[in-house]
């Protein structure tokens, strides 16, 4: 909290971008990305999977100074909303489209290969978002069908089966769930989690892996087809969920909640987001960092207030740790700068370098 109010302080958004912008000019609308570490011994360590329109999958394992494109067998026209990788070798892209459109494909060398792992017929199956906590436990969320959300699982990474619906609440007339990120459902710490829009915000919950279910309706804007909760991000007990309406980018009140109670209260974020946000990211210890149409917002407090930091427009984001990378429209992919500390430590006044090295030794110490 500290930090957060000497930001204030010292004029809220700094003047240094907060990403690097690594690749553009893909034809490709990237709405998927996936960073995960590799480990130190190696040069570099992060590798990061990106996906999007136009059966586009790139992939860099140098942290971005190098990408390759992969192709799908069968996959040129789909639109890959979501990929979520387990290591260098080994990731799961999904699919968003009507019918056998959505899909769900999986490699374990590098992309050279793809193994197509689910598809479905049924009208209203509409692949949305898709989470995994490891290289074998996955879930995927679809819009409803026969009036129920249909969430699908994976606990051996090779088959998928649909959760029981039998207690799943019924789906509001024209309520659905937003593909913009991939990220509108997320497992945290056992529990799944969704958001919708439409008619209603709502926040649905599972504690026992899809057997039973609760959804909870949330301040989140929402009442026409462009708006509500668009993505939730978590970090144990603390969980953060954005939205608001992409039909109108700017407009910036509802557009955050968080809960410190793993779910079972949510809360309208005290400052807000600059505006339509359609992913969020743990940062960890407590720092998130929401992107949209019209800019980057973070937070230190879990949630609770937010700050704009800059105007580039991204689709989605992938955190490990305080590494992270964000995807847009027209192939861009971007990497994170990860300097709260040191550019506030730095810009403060010279009767202030006390205060500013115990604050910034103390994250220093947290993040290890």
């Amino acid at each position: 909290m500290w930090l957060l109010l000497l930001w204030f302080a010292l004029g809220g958004r700094d003047s240094a971008p907060w990403w690097s912008v690594q690749t553009s000019g893909i034809e490709s609308n990237l709405r998927g990305v996936s960073a995960v570490f590799t480990g130190m011994e190696r040069k570099k360590a992060y590798a990061i999977w990106a996906s999007g329109s136009n059966g586009v999958i790139l992939r860099s394992e140098d942290e971005g100074s190098h990408w390759k494109q992969i192709a799908v067998k069968g996959g040129d026209g789909l639109d890959f909303r979501d990929i979520e990788a387990a290591d260098a070798n080994v990731a799961y892209v999904m699919s968003s489209g009507e019918g056998d459109k959505s899909r769900i494909y999986k490699t374990t060398d590098a992309g050279a290969h793809w193994d197509l792992q689910y598809s479905d017929k049924r009208p209203g199956f509409f692949l949305d978002s898709m989470a995994c906590d490891s290289g074998v436990h996955c879930v995927a969320l679809s819009d409803p069908v026969d009036g129920k959300f249909l969430v699908i699982a994976t606990t051996d990474g090779v088959h998928w089966k649909e959760l029981p619906r039998e207690n799943m609440p019924v789906a509001l007339p024209k309520e659905g769930a937003f593909a913009a990120s991939g990220t509108a459902v997320a497992l945290c710490d056992g529990k799944i989690f969704f958001g919708t829009g439409g008619p209603a915000a709502r926040i649905f919950r599972s504690a026992d892996q899809g057997k039973t279910w609760t959804a909870q309706e949330t301040p989140i804007i929402a009442g026409t087809p462009s708006s509500g909760i668009f993505s939730i991000g978590c970090e144990g007990y603390d969980l953060v969920a954005v939205g608001g309406d992409y039909m109108q980018p700017s407009r910036s009140k509802n557009t955050a909640i968080y809960s410190d109670d793993a779910g079972e209260t949510w809360h309208l974020a005290e400052t807000q987001p600059g505006g339509y946000r359609s992913a969020v990211g743990s940062c960890s210890y407590g720092d998130f960092a929401a992107v949209g149409t019209n800019g980057t917002d973070v937070s230190h407090d879990k949630g609770r207030h937010w700050l704009h930091t800059e105007l580039l427009n991204l689709n989605a984001i992938s955190f490990q740790g305080q590494q992270g990378w964000a995807v847009g429209a027209k192939g861009v992919i971007a990497r994170f700068k990860t300097h709260w500390e040191y550019e506030i430590r730095n810009r403060l006044p010279a009767s202030t370098p006390v205060l500013a090295f115990e604050m910034g030794a103390r994250r220093e110490q947290s993040s290890r």
